[in-house]
């Protein structure tokens, strides 16, 4: 037999699953139709607090039925209300723009009570075809997933539509990697470019821009031979109403663990650094009182910070100067493919990568390991050779 109820609690009763439920009535509707909301919980105690929660809110004006919350307005309140303080800006600059731009404005006016699983299929076979890739797709789909698993917690929603929905397949991408022969032209381009050594230091480390961008003095042991990341740069969306900008450059921690990491730096390279560094010297004495010692490895010549924008000038500029066509990333990817290449362990160069998983190290560079078994099934071939020259003998 139920316990029975408290004070404003409504009917709370144990259901046959062993969940506990309430309903509460808040007056009638237009049509004179008593409104009601349900509540579900593990515990008794669990219930009747969200049944106070509510009443409150009633009470106080602010509580909007979930009858009349739509998708739009629910994927706002749960990306800066629940999200926004554990986000990474990049990130919720990236969850945004695929709410804004991409999910609300196909389907932000249902109702989440209206909101069936053949809405967001419809949706994603439309942004497939109109040539969005399933990687962005899948982004998205995550995105409605995580608010409306939170809907389902908060008695929002009856059910999370989302998991009966069937994403497209996502194609591997053919990277591209420089050839010996490519590598030696882009370096040699690379001659009388103030920013060389952050070319040099994406082929020979395989850093990201943000995290070549964010390097400072002290991430460098010259002594040891390695440097450290630990942050990257990125100009994302402003959300702060204190700010007046549209955009900020901001320092970030990679997204996981594996992204801060010690990478090893070839002897060359250690010297290119150090001439950098004088060059760099020489620029402040120039620049004198004006110039922001941020103690950034790459500034601009006032020492301020160097934007993606500028970095990728340059890139160009060399890259049609050596007259190869590649982007920024071909560097990284090169990087680790010569590592493959002469042999390295596929978990080292996932490590200095920074990638989170072995797998995606493997998936990314698969090209390369039917080569490296070819030369592993070589190192071992002498002794199958000497065999069978005994049985000759």
């Amino acid at each position: 037999m139920p316990k029975k109820r408290g004070n404003n609690e409504g009917t709370i009763y144990r259901r046959p699953n062993g969940l506990w439920c309430a309903q509460i009535t808040l007056g009638r509707d237009d049509n004179g139709k008593l409104k009601r909301m349900t509540f579900y919980g593990k515990t008794r105690q669990e219930v009747s607090e969200k049944v106070n929660k509510a009443l409150t809110s009633y009470s106080a004006g602010v509580l909007v039925e979930p009858s009349q919350i739509t998708l739009g307005n629910w994927l706002n309140t749960w990306l800066f209300e629940y999200k926004k303080g554990s986000l990474r800006p990049s990130t919720l600059q990236s969850y945004e723009y695929l709410i804004r731009y991409h999910i609300s404005p196909s389907l932000g006016h249902y109702k989440l009570k209206e909101l069936r699983p053949e809405h967001l299929q419809v949706m994603y076979n439309t942004k497939l075809n109109e040539g969005l890739s399933a990687k962005t797709i899948k982004n998205m789909h995550n995105v409605i997933n995580a608010a409306l698993k939170q809907a389902v917690k908060n008695n929002i929603t009856a059910r999370n539509i989302a998991e009966a929905a069937i994403l497209p397949k996502q194609t591997k991408k053919e990277i591209r990697v420089l050839t010996l022969e490519e590598q030696d032209k882009f370096i040699k381009a690379l001659e009388g470019e103030r920013l060389k050594l952050a070319f040099i230091l994406a082929l020979s480390t395989g850093l990201r821009q943000g995290e070549l961008l964010a390097l400072t003095w002290d991430n460098i042991d010259f002594k040891e031979g390695t440097l450290t990341v630990k942050k990257s740069i990125k100009r994302v969306k402003n959300f702060d109403k204190n700010i007046k900008k549209n955009t900020v450059l901001i320092f970030q921690e990679p997204k996981t663990s594996s992204g801060l990491r010690v990478v090893p730096i070839p002897p060359a390279v250690l010297e290119e650094l150090k001439e950098h560094r004088k060059g760099q010297l020489q620029e402040k004495l120039k620049a004198g009182e004006v110039y922001e010692d941020n103690n950034l490895i790459f500034a601009t010549e006032l020492g301020r910070p160097l934007e993606h924008s500028s970095l990728l000038r340059a890139f160009y500029r060399v890259i049609k100067k050596a007259d190869i066509d590649i982007n920024f990333h071909a560097l990284r990817h090169t990087y680790a493919t010569r590592l493959l290449e002469m042999n390295e362990h596929p978990k080292v160069v996932q490590e200095i990568l920074g990638h989170k998983d072995i797998t995606t190290t493997l998936n990314i560079y698969s090209h390369v390991m039917p080569e490296v078994k070819k030369a592993a099934a070589l190192k071992i071939n002498h002794l199958f050779e000497n065999n069978k020259n005994t049985k000759s003998n």
